[in-house]
């Protein structure tokens, strides 16, 4: 019977570097300031399991695991099921992003502010990032960084501890494709590991090759792999840069298969025997056995090295600016010969200032059994350095809402920091206001402002704790995000302010009922006597006049009273009664019945059963009216004074649209062509203004 395996330790680090060739795995326990590894075991991938760094059968790359980890398991008497690992920066994504906070007064800025400040820019920078059309789908944050800050106009390296009313920030924002991350997570989850840190692997890279004591200075680390080079570059302290070229041992390994007609296999052996040995022998694909001096291999390689140092090269002077002060090679590929001074031929460097990684590794981990000095550690050492002296602080488990936190960054995690890496926005921290309900009381704009936001609501370790946290192992966080607020809405006699004002007015020239819902676009007219069917029933003018006004609505100036009187009457033969209006429906309106004679346009003469009236007031011109058609619904508005004319752009308010939060452009038609804002509008005008289908590119 086998004797059961003790569990991994609370202080137990295993890392695993998830390569293109091979996958790499140490544990190891923090021992004072360094990191002791007891264990190192590394096995290849059968077949191409992955390309460019990127993971295309997780399946085979988690069998791969399963192996190592097995392996390492069987050494060590020990059950592992805790890993940390790293992402290649494949199809790493930067933006920037730029946002600013109004306070309604001034205060003193905490990190509160400026946790809000940077979310808030680096949610624009992922809005520029969709916008832009940079890749579609997900994608994680991975860091960013703040280039500058301002406080009332004014630039500061910093916030904290300042007073201010208006606070700026502009942010590097960094972002990985989703099925990076989701590919190494699955490939783990078929090895029976769980993720408990996760980071870059050009950071992890640089945690090992250059300690942090040493980045005062204009460094750059090169980890060449076998399918891609990352690249990291620091000064003043820190990491300023990190990117990744798709080029690597594997163009040197296809330039000697062409040149001597070998499988892949056996140009990788002769590849690393040629700083071994002075004479190679290999059998070819045809089946004859063939022997070339080292040097002759060398020089057919010439080329494709030169390709590689270039490419290098470019992409060190891209993400540093320029050549920097010195460079270290690191990763297998690192290892081929005349690769050191072709780099610093094309920096133009001095050859001295080009070096292997790995003569730093003591600074930071050690081994009583293995030789770390090997630059192929790199990578896996700097996960395990990373996660055991906390130089990322997701180093063991990170709960997020009971599931274990998708994590990345160099250096200290905030609850913010954790939040946005797993797909929350600004949006979930803050919410939104309800949009506002904006509606025209007679010529006067009138805006009925949403409800605000429900906060969100974060607890880490089961106490409420604000976004600016820091994360340390083993926390649990629940994050409950914020929610929207409702909408801006009124009923008629709440706009008005009551029932009695409501029975007295008309919505885009309809007579409305008290309890009618107003919507954005709404015209209302107030102060406005219906006329009942019997002329001699209309109140005389000194009634009308005694009514008394209705209140002013919220966020509205009052508004001079418009009295619709009875048409006077008149001896003279009566006029045809104004026609009906169309059954077609219209626009904002509740009455869903042809509007009766009586309530449109009236002409100048009476009905003929009206006798003189005595003594009655010079009679009020009944209101014109413009019959236009908006996006399929009849809609009537008052003529301007002195019949001016309307123009696409008056409507704009009528449409219900947020102007304020649109995602995506607006048509504007008219009679099916397509129109400006200024175009002049004419009676019976079919309008069309709505939403593309399709959101902002």
């Amino acid at each position: 019977m086998t004797e059961a395996r003790e569990e991994q330790g609370r202080d137990l680090i295993f890392a695993l570097d998830i390569g293109t060739r091979s996958i790499i795995g140490m544990v190891g326990r923090t021992e004072g300031e360094r990191v002791q590894i007891l264990a190192v075991e590394k096995q290849e991938h059968s077949k191409r399991a992955m390309i460019d760094g990127q993971i295309e059968d997780i399946e085979q790359v988690g069998r791969v695991a399963a192996e190592v980890t097995a392996r390492l398991e069987n050494r060590l008497n020990c059950k592992l099921t805790r890993v940390c690992i790293a992402a290649a920066g494949r199809a790493l994504h930067t933006q920037t992003g730029h946002f600013q906070l109004e306070l309604p007064e001034v205060r003193r800025i905490g990190e509160d502010l400026i946790g809000q400040l940077e979310a808030g820019a680096v949610s624009e920078a992922e809005a520029a990032l969709e916008q832009g059309g940079a890749r579609l789908g997900r994608y994680y944050l991975v860091g960013y960084t703040v280039s500058q800050y301002q406080l009332d106009g004014y630039p500061l390296t910093t916030l904290r501890g300042h007073n201010g009313q208006k606070l700026e920030a502009d942010v590097v924002a960094t972002f990985l494709p989703a099925e990076v991350v989701d590919s190494l997570y699955a490939a783990m989850k078929a090895a029976g590991l769980e993720v408990v840190s996760l980071t870059l692997e050009p950071i992890a890279a640089i945690n090992a090759a250059i300690p942090p004591d040493l980045r005062l200075l204009n460094l750059v680390m090169a980890d060449i792999g076998a399918g891609t080079s990352d690249i990291a570059a620091c000064r003043d302290g820190s990491v300023v840069g990190y990117t990744m070229a798709t080029v690597a041992g594997d163009e040197i390994t296809e330039a000697v298969m062409r040149a001597y007609l070998v499988d892949f296999p056996t140009a990788e052996r002769l590849k690393a025997e040629l700083a071994e040995q002075e004479t190679l022998r290999f059998t070819d694909i045809l089946g004859l056995e063939q022997e070339l001096p080292a040097a002759e291999l060398q020089a057919a390689i010439q080329p494709a090295v030169r390709q590689l140092a270039d490419e290098l090269a470019r992409r060190i002077r891209e993400v540093n600016g320029g050549a920097p002060s010195a460079v270290f090679l690191a990763g297998g590929g690192s290892k081929l010969t005349g690769l050191l001074p072709s780099v610093a031929a094309a920096l133009e460097m001095d050859p001295r200032r080009v070096a292997i990684a790995g003569g730093n590794f003591k600074a930071s981990a050690f081994s009583n059994d293995a030789d770390l000095n090997d630059p192929e550690y790199a990578t896996p050492l700097g996960i395990a350095v990373s996660a055991g002296l906390g130089l990322i602080s997701d180093s063991y488990r990170v709960r997020l809402n009971g599931q274990p936190a998708k994590l990345f960054r160099s250096g200290v995690l905030t609850a913010l920091d954790v939040l946005q890496m797993n797909g929350y926005t600004y949006a979930d921290l803050i919410g939104r206001t309800g949009a506002s309900l904006a509606v025209t009381i007679d010529g006067r704009r009138t805006l009925f402002r949403g409800e605000p936001a429900a906060p969100s609501v974060l607890r880490i370790n089961g106490k409420e704790l604000p976004p600016s946290t820091v994360i340390q192992a083993a926390d649990e966080i629940e994050f409950t995000p914020a929610a929207s607020g409702k909408p801006g809405r009124r009923t008629l006699a709440e706009a008005l302010g009551g029932e009695q004002a409501a029975a007295r007015c008309l919505v885009n020239g309809m007579p409305a009922g008290p309890d009618y819902e107003l919507r954005s676009g709404d015209a209302v007219e107030t102060n406005v006597i219906v006329p009942v069917s019997a002329p001699e029933e209309a109140p005389a003018p000194a009634q009308a006049a005694a009514i008394p006004a209705p209140a002013a609505p919220v966020n509205a100036a009052p508004a001079s009273a418009v009295v619709w009187k009875a048409p006077a009457v008149s001896a003279a033969p009566a006029a045809p009664a104004a026609p009906a209006m169309p059954a077609a429906p219209v626009m904002n309106t509740v009455p869903a019945s042809p509007v009766p004679a009586a309530y449109a346009p009236a002409a100048s003469a009476a009905p003929a059963s009206a006798a003189p009236a005595a003594p009655a007031a010079p009679a009020a011109p009944a209101l014109p009216r413009r019959r236009f058609v908006l996006n399929g619904e009849t809609l009537l508005l008052s003529a301007k004074p002195g019949n001016a004319p309307y123009y696409l752009m008056d409507l704009l308010d009528r449409t219900g649209l947020d102007f304020d939060r649109l995602d995506r452009p607006v048509i504007l038609q008219v009679n099916g062509e397509n129109s400006a804002f200024m175009r002049i509008l004419k009676d019976d005008d079919d309008i069309l203004i709505r939403e593309e289908d399709t959101p902002r590119a």
